[in-house]
């Protein structure tokens, strides 16, 4: 059974930095392509960040320049570098493993700018 187990979501002013990481558990976490999805309030949830197995990344238009994506394939983590923050940004922040046909999403984890 895929665990994906977010942390380091938070409170911060606008302009300011959060670091997200995710440690994930059952499955062969260097053959899945790794992302961070939101969901801002009210809105649908959106493709933040993604870095496939070998390394290649991908950013959603809105966070281009602000946030940086990485994985540690030696310990099944993957991490999202939040930087500038705007309230824009909050939103609950998911990590999700994917290879092809499956899915996986964590729980998600909080993430709120003040202006």
């Amino acid at each position: 059974q895929v665990q994906l187990v977010e942390s380091g979501g938070g409170s911060v002013q606008a302009g300011g930095s959060l670091t997200l990481s995710c440690v994930a558990s059952g499955l062969i976490f260097n053959e899945n392509t790794m992302s961070w999805f939101r969901r801002p309030p009210g809105k649908q949830r959106e493709m933040v960040a993604s870095v496939d197995s070998g390394m290649s990344t991908n950013y959603g238009d809105l966070v281009k320049g602000r946030f940086t994506i990485s994985r540690d394939n030696a310990k099944n983590t993957v991490t999202l570098q939040m930087n500038s923050l705007t309230p824009e940004d909050t939103g609950l922040y998911y990590c999700v493993a994917e290879t092809p046909g499956i899915r996986s999403f964590g729980q998600g984890i909080q993430v709120t700018v003040s202006p």
